[in-house]
């Protein structure tokens, strides 16, 4: 959310599923969590002082523990389908530039946009001359290939290729678009993360800690 503030945007329409009611409570308590207090135990006042919270606008919609990608958009057509919209999921990390990214959308015409980006390498590449190991790079980004970003630029018509709450987003909806000719590719050759195992977990946490972390912006 803070690589889209960053770009200027901050009303959000968060999908909600499984522990919902934790990212619900997270939300509830974030006034609190950003700024010092001063608690009157006695008359129950708090006092909200130094306050950072960001200067966002929020909206939390339960979707259902078990719908599907595409079904929560379908669970959220009234709020979506007035204007283009962004979607992205909360599991990877970018420094993908999202005016530029809604820029070319805007410029193609087209009813969808995914961002393509680079899979990154798990394991160290060598470059050897022989025996002799000419270059050596720890887990860099693969130089070819690509792969859905998870960063999304979607027209409201997008939501007519969703047929129903069990409807995987990547699927049907995303490859019907593209037979049609309505889906295009905005290339993201930076940085991108996704965090799907205990060990993204720890090299995202290990960025972030030694303030090395490409997706922070600010």
């Amino acid at each position: 959310m803070k690589i889209y503030e960053y770009h200027g945007f901050g009303k959000f329409l968060l999908a909600l599923g499984y522990k919902g009611e934790v990212i619900k409570d997270y939300f509830l308590n974030y006034h609190a969590r950003m700024s010092d207090l001063t608690v009157s135990l006695k008359s129950g006042i708090i006092e909200y002082s130094n306050p950072t919270a960001e200067d966002w606008e929020v909206d939390l919609v339960d979707t259902g523990a078990l719908t599907m990608t595409g079904g929560r958009l379908l669970r959220l057509k009234d709020q979506l389908s007035k204007e283009t919209f962004m979607v992205t999921y909360g599991d990877g990390v970018a420094n993908v530039d999202i005016k530029k990214l809604v820029s070319f959308h805007k410029s193609h015409g087209k009813l969808a946009t995914v961002t393509a980006v680079r899979p990154p390498v798990r394991f160290g590449e060598l470059s050897i001359s022989g025996d002799q190991v000419i270059q050596f790079q720890e887990k860099p980004q693969a130089e070819e290939g690509w792969i859905n970003g998870g960063f999304f630029v979607f027209e409201p018509e997008v939501l007519n290729y969703i047929q129903d709450e069990s409807t995987m987003l990547e699927r049907s909806p995303l490859e019907t678009l593209a037979k049609a000719g309505q889906l295009m590719a905005f290339h993201h050759a930076g940085y991108w993360q996704c965090m799907d195992t205990l060990r993204d977990k720890h090299t995202l946490e290990e960025l972030w800690n030694q303030n090395k972390a490409p997706w922070k912006f600010n």
